[in-house]
């Protein structure tokens, strides 16, 4: 964390509120894993944004529906008592879903779900709760940032989404890698560092957007100041007001 909020940096962080208690952790090879406790989570993760992955990280779609519901909703809970806002985000544990997760999903009040695919673009998603990202932080990270940092340069309008554990940066010794990440990404007044949720009302915001007929006037319903692209020029049109072009 100290990583990011040095460089200003936002992240999405999906905890297990089943696996935080009693202490304890595990190994990977010679390293040893320890495991984040409920008291250290709101002051760690302030400033970003906490999400769920599961009361304890099952395989969610070989679970019968009464017990994926709890899963889903004991870790939101749980979340949710430790941040003091609402936990709207998941990422799925082991990446694996199925259509009946992606309903139980909604019925319990998830916006978005993070899967564990990788499209190497940088687009909005289409499908919120199969939400893939650009790419893993240990695949190609540098390549795509440059990439990104091209196309925004051009006026391109670009959504860079990285994902990994932070256990692996410890497993593979490359906290390095992370730094020269954040040394490249960084800094850049046009660019906007936010956590998946904040991405998701935008973009929400956006589409709620109601336009005369003539294209004149827009009006935002929402409560998000939202920005639209008139003529190669940005124009703000502020939460719950109306703009004439």
């Amino acid at each position: 964390m100290a990583l990011f909020n040095r460089h200003g940096l936002k992240g999405t962080f999906n905890l297990n509120y089943g696996m935080m208690h009693g202490g304890g952790g595990w190994k990977n090879g010679s390293v040893s894993i320890e495991r984040l406790q409920a008291e250290e989570i709101a002051p760690l993760y302030a400033g970003h944004e906490v999400a769920a992955h599961g009361l304890t990280h099952p395989h969610l779609e070989q679970l019968p529906q009464p017990v994926l519901r709890q899963e889903l909703l004991s870790d939101r809970l749980g979340l949710e008592s430790l941040v003091g806002y609402p936990v709207r985000g998941f990422a799925y544990p082991f990446g694996s879903y199925s259509p009946a997760v992606l309903e139980m999903l909604a019925a319990c009040g998830f916006a978005y779900a993070r899967t564990v695919g990788a499209t190497h673009r940088f687009s909005l998603p289409e499908k919120p709760l199969e939400w893939d990202s650009t790419c893993h932080h240990d695949h190609n990270l540098m390549e795509n940032a440059k990439k990104f940092l091209d196309r925004h340069a051009a006026g391109d309008p670009s959504l860079f989404y990285v994902w990994g554990h932070s256990y692996e940066f410890d497993v593979k010794n490359n906290w390095d890698h992370m730094e020269a990440f954040c040394d490249l990404i960084a800094g850049k007044d046009d660019v906007w560092y936010a956590t998946n949720m904040e991405i998701l009302d935008y973009q929400l915001a956006v589409r709620g957007l109601q336009y005369s007929v003539d294209g004149s006037l827009i009006r935002n319903p929402s409560a998000q100041d939202v920005w639209v692209s008139v003529e190669g020029e940005a124009v703000r049109v502020a939460g719950g007001e109306t703009v004439r072009l």
